[in-house]
C-alpha cells in the first residue's frame, strides 16, 4: 500500500523573519500523496478484466474508492454485483498496489469502453471527459424525495467542526479534502479523506456498499469543499436526501438537488447557510 502522506524538503520563506535579518530556512514539509489508480473490472477468469477508469487519488481505502466509484456510475448496484475486489500489483518498481481489480458477479453485465465516456479523472473533478451532461445523469436506484428526514439549523452548524476534527490527514498535510456520513443526530457515521472531493464521497459510499448500509436513507454526507454536480449526483445514487458542503454549489448541482427531491445546503459556516434545494428538511427553531 503506498503512504497517504509523504516527506519534503522545502525552503521556507518568512518575510517578517527576513526583515528581522533571520534568513529563509529548509525544513521539511509533509504533503499529501496524489497517484493514479486504475480500475479493472470484468468477469471471473483469465484476462477477463479491462482499465475502466484510472483516477488520481491519495491511497488509502482503495477498495472503497473502486466500489463506490462503480455504485455511482451505475455500473453497480449492491455489493451482491461483485464477486471479488482487490489490490494487485502495478508496473512499478517499487510496487505501489495502484490497480484494483474488480471480478463482477455472475449475471452482472460488464461494462463496456466508450470513448465518448472517457472516465480518466484527475484529483479536482469527477467526469472530466465525458461527452454530455446525459452521459454523467445516471439515474438511482433509490427514492429520495418523500424520505422524511429532518434536520435542526443549528446541528447543522456544528457539523463542519466535527468533521474538521476528524480530519488526520488534513492536520498533517493542509491539502485533503473530507466527506463525512452523519446521522441526523450530528453522529459522524464514518469519514474519509482525499486529494479529490468526488475520491472521498466514493469512498464513503463504497464503506457503506460493503457494508450493505444502502440506501443511505435518514442520513446526510457533509463535504469539505464545494457542492459540484458530480458530489450531487453521487449522494443521490447513494440514496442520501441531504447533501451539505461548507463552499457553494453549482448551478447543475442545484437543478439536479431539485429533479431528485434532495435537500442541498451550502456555505455552511460559522451560524450561517444557504439552502439551495429541499427546504423543508431543515428546521429553524425559534428563541425562547
Amino acid at each position: 500500500m503506498g503512504r497517504a502522506t509523504d516527506r519534503r524538503g522545502v525552503l521556507r520563506i518568512d518575510l517578517e523573519a527576513v526583515t528581522a535579518g533571520r534568513g529563509s530556512v529548509r525544513r521539511p514539509d509533509t504533503l499529501a500523496v496524489e497517484e493514479p489508480l486504475e480500475i479493472r473490472v470484468g468477469a471471473a477468469g483469465p484476462g477477463r478484466r479491462r482499465p475502466l477508469a484510472v483516477t488520481m487519488r491519495t491511497p488509502g481505502d482503495d477498495l472503497d474508492l473502486a466500489i463506490g466509484f462503480l455504485l455511482t456510475e451505475g455500473l453497480i448496484r449492491s455489493t451482491d454485483d461483485v464477486s471479488t475486489a482487490q489490490l494487485c500489483a502495478g508496473a512499478e518498481t517499487p510496487n505501489t498496489y495502484n490497480v484494483v481489480d474488480v471480478v463482477l458477479a455472475p449475471g452482472v453485465p460488464e461494462p463496456t469502453t466508450d470513448p465518448s465516456r472517457n472516465f480518466y479523472t484527475t484529483s479536482s473533478c469527477g467526469v472530466c471527459g465525458k461527452a454530455s451532461i446525459d452521459a454523467v445523469r445516471t439515474r438511482s436506484l433509490f427514492p429520495v424525495s418523500a424520505d422524511p428526514l429532518s434536520v435542526s439549523a443549528m446541528l447543522l452548524t456544528e457539523l463542519p467542526d466535527r468533521l474538521r476534527a476528524a480530519q488526520r490527514g488534513f492536520d498533517r498535510t493542509g491539502g485533503l479534502h473530507a466527506a463525512g456520513l452523519f446521522t441526523p443526530d450530528g453522529e459522524l457515521v464514518v469519514l474519509r479523506e482525499d486529494v479529490g472531493r468526488h475520491n472521498a464521497v466514493d469512498k464513503v459510499i463504497g464503506w457503506a456498499v460493503r457494508e450493505r448500509r444502502l440506501p443511505l436513507a435518514g442520513h446526510l454526507l457533509l463535504v469539505s469543499g464545494r457542492a459540484s454536480f458530480e458530489l450531487t449526483q453521487k449522494a443521490w445514487m447513494a440514496g442520501l436526501p441531504l447533501l451539505a458542503a461548507v463552499s457553494a454549489p453549482s448551478t447543475l448541482a442545484v437543478e439536479l438537488a431539485d429533479e431528485a427531491g434532495m435537500t442541498l445546503v451550502g456555505f455552511l459556516r460559522g451560524r450561517t447557510m444557504n439552502v439551495y434545494a429541499g427546504p423543508h428538511r431543515i428546521t429553524v427553531e425559534q428563541p425562547a
